[in-house]
């Protein structure tokens, strides 16, 4: 029975955690149980999964349940509290969204604890610092991200195979052929619609604007202590080959399913064994065509802004993802236009000081500049838009 500590049990990702908890509930535990503020969906899960401990990093909603949680469960609220959760567990399942997912992945390392790693912005914002920890501890690393997932799979579970190529492929989004002018018309409603996942809202938007694959490349720059020029990524609009890796002699393994998130979170807690995770065999015969289109760089502002803060290095991928996320927030909320995502997060790595990423403190630092910076890009703008 492996025990889990499941951090960001209310969003996509955890919620698909929880349902493969409940395919093999005779292998899997849920120890701990940590949400940010989503308290009844929280409580559901409380009450159905008995964890030792929970924990809600929003103090108002923690105190809206507190007396609703079942007596044999620890419960407590706030950021101390949610990053307690941790302690518990065999492997430190970490699908928090956002910056926040960082510290959890910090306080991993600290207790020597397997990673199953959801969260992009540990290593889009700390790469450095934690595959440093990573190589120093000694602790299992297990990428969860479908496309990770994939090359990881391709190098047979290891992080340090090595290779000629790693081709990341990506969906394109619900925009891929769109002019500049059609870009300036597209609504929230519309770039929720990703064509071929269901995620949630901001990697929603990040899959339309292709910031989400630059994140990507940069996740794999760290994982696979790759260079840029050794990472391509590529539009493949059926999602069904997840990502390939090339070899000296020209090989090339690719990891193919329907979509579906299941399979590499499930793969993250059971490798190398592999169990029935509910996913249809493919049927080759009706598959169809399977297509490759090239992701120029030029043609998408955010994939660009995001190779060109990995090209810089220091700490200008952690300012990406900060400007990046009140950029879409702002998005969301109807308060600027599509295309002015790229400029928000343009305008604040612009102003980016640079620093060496060498602790939290630092990327915490540059995390709240690059906030500040984009809000008041938006600010300033939002008349003009």
């Amino acid at each position: 029975m492996k025990t889990i500590s499941l951090i960001g049990s209310t969003g996509s990702i955890g919620k698909q955690v929880c349902s493969v908890v409940r395919r093999h509930s005779d292998k899997f535990r849920i120890e701990s149980l940590v949400a940010n503020s989503s308290a009844d969906e929280f409580l559901k899960q409380v009450i159905e999964f008995q964890p030792r401990y929970a924990a809600l990093a929003d103090e108002a909603a923690g105190k809206k349940i507190a007396d609703q949680i079942p007596k044999n469960v620890k419960f407590f609220y706030g950021e101390r509290a949610a990053e307690d959760a941790i302690d518990y567990g065999d492997v430190a399942f970490v699908a928090a969204t956002g910056f926040a997912g960082l510290k959890y992945s910090l306080k991993a390392l600290d207790l020597k604890k397997p990673i199953a790693l959801a969260n992009k912005e540990t290593l889009v914002c700390g790469g450095e610092l934690v595959m440093n920890r990573v190589r120093e501890t000694g602790v299992d690393l297990m990428p969860v991200d479908s496309e990770h997932s994939a090359l990881w799979q391709g190098l047979g579970f290891r992080l340090d195979t090595p290779f000629r190529r790693l081709i990341i492929t990506a969906s394109g989004g619900p925009f891929y052929g769109y002019t500049p002018q059609q870009l300036e018309n597209v609504t929230p409603a519309s770039a929720l619609k990703h064509p071929t996942w269901k995620m949630g809202a901001k990697i929603t938007i990040d899959s339309a604007t292709l910031l989400n694959k630059g994140f990507e490349v940069i996740e794999a720059k760290w994982l696979y202590n790759a260079p840029i020029e050794k990472i391509h990524a590529v539009v493949q609009p059926e999602s069904i080959i997840h990502s390939m890796v090339e070899f000296d002699d020209g090989g090339i393994l690719a990891q193919m399913s329907y979509p579906s998130m299941e399979l590499p979170i499930q793969l993250a807690l059971t490798y190398p064994q592999r169990l029935d995770c509910g996913l249809k065999p493919m049927d080759f015969e009706t598959l169809g065509a399977i297509r490759f289109l090239p992701l120029e760089r030029k043609r998408f502002p955010c994939f660009d802004l995001a190779l060109t803060s990995a090209e810089k290095g220091y700490n200008y991928s952690c300012a990406l993802n900060g400007a990046g996320e009140v950029a879409v927030r702002a998005f969301l909320e109807g308060r600027i236009s599509f295309p002015t995502i790229a400029n928000t997060i343009e305008d604040a790595l612009l102003k980016t000081d640079r620093a060496n990423p060498v602790d939290y403190a630092t990327l915490r630092e540059t995390d709240t500049r690059a906030r500040a910076l984009a809000e008041e890009f938006i600010q300033a703008n939002t008349n003009k838009l």
